[in-house]
């Protein structure tokens, strides 16, 4: 167990029930925090609390669709009835339905809307009550790299969501400031997750890792920790940001400029 940084706190996570969400809630777990596990799917969501009890955490299961509001608040429910308390909100839940925008499906974006967007103003304002009776409290969600800093063709739907919802980010940090209810956000980059497997097979990842100055993709708990970070005592003056966990996927401007070497990176004709 690690040092217990969010010891007493009760947390909910959306998508807890693979990939980055698993890596939230067992970082979060590890840190003390009791852990809400939200997800659509109850099997994989038992996965992730049976985990978590086996390390010696605490976690509960709720199975939610997020795209419902009832069951946001249900979830929400659920944990003040657990654990008598709301300390963290995390939204992670993400649809990466895709498709070309010249033959976009209305259903596809609107599922991702749904998903991405729309229910992180109905877990928000569901969780701020309870927060706001507390005197403090951490909303925080899973962004990306995708739309807020590079695309990729395909993309639009998911894109336009995690723009949107770094838009929302930054309105309800200011917003909530005077409470003492942070709001942030991590944007992950190439995170080694199922999803990644629906981008490009194992050699197309391979060679997708050669453009990350890091070497390689990141896992869940990478986003875990950053997310751990913004979630403490320690980020109480943080608030309306995004942190970009990418391995430094996003920095180079073309891969023309990019040259590996055995000493790191090295300048183009060096």
């Amino acid at each position: 167990m690690t040092e217990q940084r969010l010891s007493g706190k009760a947390a909910l996570i959306t998508g807890a029930g693979q990939g980055i969400g698993r890596g939230i809630a067992s970082v979060f777990a590890d840190a003390g925090a009791k852990v809400v596990v939200a997800t659509r799917t109850a099997s994989s969501g038992q996965e992730t609390v049976d985990a978590i009890r086996e390390a010696g955490g605490e976690a509960i299961l709720v199975s939610t669709d997020v795209q419902d509001p009832v069951q946001c608040q249900a979830s929400v429910d659920a944990t003040i009835e657990a654990y008598g308390r709301l300390d963290i909100m995390v939204h992670n839940a993400a649809s990466f339905a895709g498709g070309m925008i010249e033959d976009f499906d209305p259903d596809d974006l609107h599922d991702s809307l749904s998903t991405n967007l729309v229910a992180a103003f109905h877990l928000s304002k569901m969780s701020i009550p309870h927060m706001k009776k507390q005197g403090a409290g951490r909303l925080l969600f899973t962004s990306s790299v995708t739309g807020p800093r590079v695309v990729m063709p395909g993309a639009g739907y998911y894109a336009a969501t995690k723009s949107g919802l770094n838009g929302f980010i930054r309105t309800a940090g200011m917003e909530l400031a005077p409470l003492k209810i942070t709001v942030n956000g991590v944007e992950p980059g190439f995170i080694k997750t199922p999803a990644i497997d629906l981008i490009a097979d194992e050699a197309g990842q391979a060679e997708m890792a050669k453009y990350i100055p890091a070497g390689y993709f990141g896992e869940p708990e990478d986003i875990g920790h950053a997310m751990l970070y913004l979630a403490s005592d320690e980020a109480r003056y943080v608030t309306g940001q995004t942190i970009c966990v990418d391995g430094g996927s996003t920095l180079p401007e073309s891969p023309l400029f990019y040259e590996e070497s055995a000493d790191g990176v090295t300048a183009l004709g060096d």
